[in-house]
């Protein structure tokens, strides 16, 4: 017999690889979609030593056999830690971890004879289940690709069911490593939703501010503020065609991870630009790649009503990179806005939604959005881990 409500924690650690959000979620049956309540949200950034590993692996261009299968156990034994430390004093009755994408390919490429998409997130769930007593709902991504999709993105189901208005568009940006968005039309039809990857968020201005200034990142953007953009630079970045491909489309460290920082430092010793106008070059790279998402995608669907657009993440916390995106989406009419003003802390959303994943599994339901992974069918998503 299921339960009406359930206490879960959802676990997120994204493409910045900068540690782990834990959201303790009560979710129970609502007449149309689960109601979700925040019981409590906890961040654990990653050891030095375990940060290292991580970003190693995702950049290899080799590695063995070994140190992924420890770092997939290690990855476990982290998870593990932060939802009991995050559940204390509670009895956590099931756990969704999103767990370490150390490779995603959202399209088909060939291999050893066959074309295939393809994704890895680590994190050992039975290292997990056994920390909190509870089952664990992990590899969240696979279902939706064997059934078409890209895997990614899979938060607009949490974008729906908590943000939707009955008369209000609302645009759901998130600046994580990698920046997302999904355009929620009133009354939240997952049939009317659109969802993509629009380009790099913290994981360029991240491995920049380390390069350049020795800090693990650009702390309320004050690096970038003190600097101005190079529009030469920008004009070259922004040919990139990722941003004028159609959705679905998925995005990740494969075309934004040290290859691509590499060019940008290129670019930036071409033009002689100093060590913060390299950083806010950066910065306003992912404000103008999602306002030229927003032009091309966004804008022909909804017109010139206005919008509210609301922003969550780590990205939301850099006070530069929020004032370019006010600025650069003004012309929409876009009222710029965080999930904090909606009672979501910002670094606290993408947990909320693996929670929200989690139970759509736990009862048989599925957790993708067709319409922004590209699937051709709604899928259950994950695969269970039992104590």
């Amino acid at each position: 017999m299921q339960k009406k409500s359930m206490l879960i924690a959802g676990i997120m650690s994204g493409t910045s690889a900068d540690g782990i959000d834990v959201a303790l979620c009560r979710i129970s049956h609502a007449r149309t979609r689960p109601h979700i309540e925040l019981v409590r949200h906890r961040s654990f950034p990653y050891s030095a030593p375990l940060r290292k590993a991580v970003l190693a692996a995702m950049d290899a261009g080799s590695t063995s056999a070994a140190e992924l299968a420890r770092l997939n156990w290690r990855l476990g034994e982290a998870y593990g830690d932060a939802a009991q430390a995050a559940a204390q004093g509670y009895a956590l009755d099931l756990v969704g971890c999103h767990g370490q994408t150390i490779y995603h390919q959202g399209v088909a490429k060939p291999y050893a004879g066959r074309s295939f998409a393809c994704t890895w997130q680590l994190g050992e769930p039975a290292l997990i289940a056994a920390a909190v007593h509870a089952p664990v709902v992990s590899n969240f991504r696979p279902a939706d690709m064997v059934a078409g999709g890209q895997g990614a993105p899979l938060v607009p189901l949490l974008d729906a069911t908590l943000f939707a208005h009955p008369r209000r568009t609302r645009v759901l940006q998130n600046l994580g490593g990698i920046a997302n968005l999904t355009l929620v039309p009133p009354g939240g039809s997952l049939d009317q939703l659109l969802a993509f990857d629009t380009g790099p968020a913290n994981m360029v201005i991240d491995a920049l501010a380390q390069r350049l200034f020795n800090k693990p990142f650009d702390r309320g953007g004050r690096f970038a503020a003190a600097g101005t953009p190079s529009e030469p630079v920008l004009t070259a970045l922004l040919r990139d065609p990722y941003y004028r491909r159609d959705p679905p489309k998925s995005a990740g460290r494969e075309q934004y991870g040290e290859v691509f920082v590499e060019r940008v430092l290129s670019l930036a010793r071409r033009h002689r630009l100093a060590s913060h106008d390299i950083l806010a070059t950066a910065t306003a790279l992912t404000s103008r790649s999602i306002a030229l998402a927003y032009r091309q995608f966004v804008a022909p669907h909804i017109g010139n009503s206005p919008v509210d657009y609301i922003v969550a993440g780590g990205g939301s916390r850099n006070l530069t990179l929020m004032r370019m995106l006010a600025a650069d989406l003004a012309p929409f009419g876009c009222r710029v806005q965080t999930t904090d003003d909606h009672g979501i802390p910002s670094e606290a959303k993408e947990a909320v939604a693996f929670a929200l994943l989690a139970w759509q599994t736990w009862h048989r339901l599925p957790g993708n959005v067709p319409a922004a992974t590209g699937a051709t069918h709604p899928a259950i998503l994950g695969q269970v881990t039992y104590v």
